[in-house]
């Protein structure tokens, strides 16, 4: 899959996902379409985190090949 490709696919992923949350808020499903539509999410969800956990495998390989230093892991408190 391209870079194009895979960007425009977790970006739908992530808008049906959202969708799926609203829905669920809304508490106008039934038993088991929320059940449907949560097993769809969890899967959505998983499909995301795959690749932004790529792209962030990415991201360090190319840190570490510019500066030829290791990357930090970020730790967002440290920032305040």
């Amino acid at each position: 899959m391209s870079r194009k490709t895979s960007v425009r696919h977790f970006e739908d992923n992530l808008s049906e996902l959202e969708n799926i949350v609203t829905q669920l808020e809304s508490n106008q499903l039934s038993l088991e379409d929320a059940l449907k539509a949560f097993e769809k999410g969890v899967k959505l969800s998983k499909d995301c985190q795959s690749v932004l956990t790529q792209a962030e495998q990415k991201v360090q390989i190319l840190v570490e090949k510019q500066d030829g230093e290791r990357l930090e892991n970020f730790n967002p408190e440290d920032n305040q």
